[in-house]
């Protein structure tokens, strides 16, 4: 009767343990499923930055090539003015 007992005993203490076990598994699945979740989610955040980054580099390079058009403009511009007063000058000493 005793080894009776003791399988018994054998038996629930082994089943205890096989659902300790699936309890903790299934504990620890949830845990790095949530985790990877916030990863991921975070991932998505990073990459909706760089593309809003990548967006504003584009419109500021698009900026400076229009400042830099009017800047040259800017300069011819200034240059036929000095021409034209130079011109100016040069008559108004030769009279």
């Amino acid at each position: 009767m005793e080894w009776f007992f003791g399988a018994i005993t054998t038996l629930v203490g082994f089943f205890l343990s096989y659902f300790t076990f699936q309890r903790s598994r299934d504990k620890d699945l949830r845990e790095r499923a949530k985790e990877e979740g916030i990863i991921e989610n975070q991932l998505n955040s990073i990459g909706k930055g760089i593309k809003e980054i990548r967006i504003d580099l584009k419109a500021t390079e698009k900026q400076m090539i229009r400042m830099n058009e009017q800047l040259i403009r800017l300069d011819e511009s200034t240059k036929s003015a000095h021409k034209r007063i130079d011109k100016l000058e040069g008559m108004k000493r030769s009279d």
